[in-house]
């Protein structure tokens, strides 16, 4: 089976700071913090394998880029597939206005 190489960038590393950062001092629950940050990264690191099963965005501008929105709890990683490499571009809060903050990272 074919293994790809996960890429996060710093923008997505620091998304799940933020996520981190927010659930524990905002909500003051570190250890709810810890478990959402570790189930985003275990997803994440399913990707090695069959990415593609991950179906692309629908609107025009980001299936041109090739990007694809994973569900996890209620997150949303995106990435996209190049060569042998999965580049987590973003992690969101999936309630937020995705479109707007995707045109801003």
């Amino acid at each position: 089976m074919k293994q790809y190489r996960i890429q996060i960038t710093d923008k997505a590393l620091s998304d799940m700071e933020e996520i981190y950062n927010y659930i524990a001092e905002q909500l003051q629950a570190p250890e709810a913090a810890m478990g959402q940050y570790n189930r985003i990264a275990d997803a994440i690191e399913t990707l090695d394998t069959f990415p593609e099963r991950v179906k692309l965005m629908e609107t025009e501008e980001e299936r041109e880029l090739g990007l694809r929105q994973m569900p996890v709890d209620s997150f949303s990683v995106f990435f996209h597939i190049r060569e042998e490499r999965v580049i987590i571009t973003n992690v969101l809060y999936s309630a937020s206005d995705i479109a707007k903050r995707l045109r801003d990272s």
